[in-house]
């Protein structure tokens, strides 16, 4: 199922990483952006199932952005990417609501699992959502 990935980092190089990444290992659409100013506007242009951010970017971190996807859908799970990894860190983020917690360097299959778990997990929510009827 080809579902659309919205991915949020101020370092173009890993931008291109993780595009790349999923393009070429999924069927899904990937939208990058450098800018995570460009959040509220990339998603009112397009519905996304997946959001994955980095963490510490100019501008706006992870925290916010989980926020902002969450204020306007919280069936989209956020994925936060950080080379900043601690275990506060974690914790901090999956207590804003973060789907997952991915430190840098990473392994491409692990990025791989991650977004076809937090996808799966939309689809569950999603259809658990329309059988109670809301």
């Amino acid at each position: 199922m080809q579902e659309k990935i919205l991915i949020l980092d101020d370092e173009v190089d890993m931008l291109t990483l993780l595009q790349t990444i999923i393009s070429t290992k999924t069927p899904h659409d990937v939208v990058a952006t450098n800018n995570p100013l460009e959040l509220e506007e990339l998603m009112a242009a397009d519905a996304f199932s997946l959001v994955i951010s980095d963490l510490k970017m100019l501008g706006r971190d992870g925290l916010e952005v989980i926020d902002l996807v969450h204020d306007k859908d919280a069936t989209i799970p956020v994925v936060i990417i950080t080379a900043y990894g601690s275990l506060e860190s974690a914790q901090e983020v999956v207590r804003h609501g973060a789907y997952d917690y991915i430190t840098k360097p990473f392994r491409k299959e692990q990025v791989l699992i991650t977004i076809e778990r937090a996808l799966e997990w939309r689809r569950i929510t999603l259809e658990n959502m329309k059988l109670k009827g809301h």
